[in-house]
């Protein structure tokens, strides 16, 4: 049972953490306006003071493991809560997302994903949403970097289970690009909802590069394969033990 004192800490990080983004945005803004590689200069101080303040309020230490892509390649990452966007983005040197378009609306988030060179789709035309996705990324209508898509589509909990989505292969396979996947645990440490941030080490796993030219089957099969089974040993190091069906 976590101790009262973690959740009022948890509180505090979460409301400084808020604070602090509105702070760096006010900051930043003129410069991302004069030079819009500015954008991830900004991006990147912003999550490096994430995952400083995690450590230093809540206890929650932050690792990247493996090697860090820095060229043109497709970043397939496990999604378990908003802290492993911060440690992915906090060392890719040029991250964008492939995102809900709902996103571009948001205050200050919305803007600063537009001049990231993010990639929006509409979670409801699946079929129309690909296609977009996909013309938009090999149009060049977004700048070399490291395009990064959540397989499953959505935060998943620890432990759960959800399917992998085909857009990641369709993107694999008309782009021509390789593929990082990478696993993580930090949904045993922050929740995909809620106020209480845990102690710990939350990871981040980058993990050998997938090479281009596989067929969609054996590719998917690889993908899901490499994130699982990173994801699930990261969560058991982190004492995470799942409940049994």
């Amino acid at each position: 049972m976590p101790y009262p004192i973690q959740w009022i800490l948890s509180l505090i990080f979460i409301v400084q953490m808020y604070l602090s983004m509105f702070v760096m945005a006010i900051f930043w803004t003129p410069l991302v306006m004069i030079k819009r590689d500015n954008v991830f200069n900004a991006i990147h101080s912003y999550c490096k003071w994430v995952r400083f303040s995690a450590r230093y309020i809540v206890g929650l230490k932050s690792e990247i493991r493996g090697e860090v892509p820095t060229g043109e390649v497709i970043i397939a990452s496990k999604h378990q809560s908003f802290f492993d966007i911060i440690l992915i983005v906090s060392v890719a040197p040029r991250p964008k997302f492939i995102m809900k378009k709902q996103i571009l609306w948001t205050p200050i988030v919305g803007w600063y994903a537009r001049r990231m060179g993010c990639v929006a789709v509409d979670r409801g035309k699946r079929g129309v949403a690909i296609k977009k996705m996909v013309a938009d990324v090999k149009s060049g209508a977004t700048d070399p970097g490291q395009l990064i898509i959540f397989p499953q589509g959505t935060r998943v909990a620890a432990g759960a289970h959800l399917p992998y989505k085909i857009g990641t292969g369709v993107l694999y396979e008309q782009t021509g690009q390789a593929c990082v996947p990478a696993g993580t645990n930090v949904g045993v440490f922050w929740p995909r909802h809620g106020i209480y941030r845990g102690r710990g080490t939350a990871v981040v796993e980058f993990l050998p590069e997938i090479e281009t030219g596989l067929d969609m089957k054996t590719f998917m099969a690889r993908l899901e394969h490499d994130v699982e089974t990173s994801s699930n040993a990261l969560m058991a190091e982190a004492g995470f033990v799942a409940a049994k069906d």
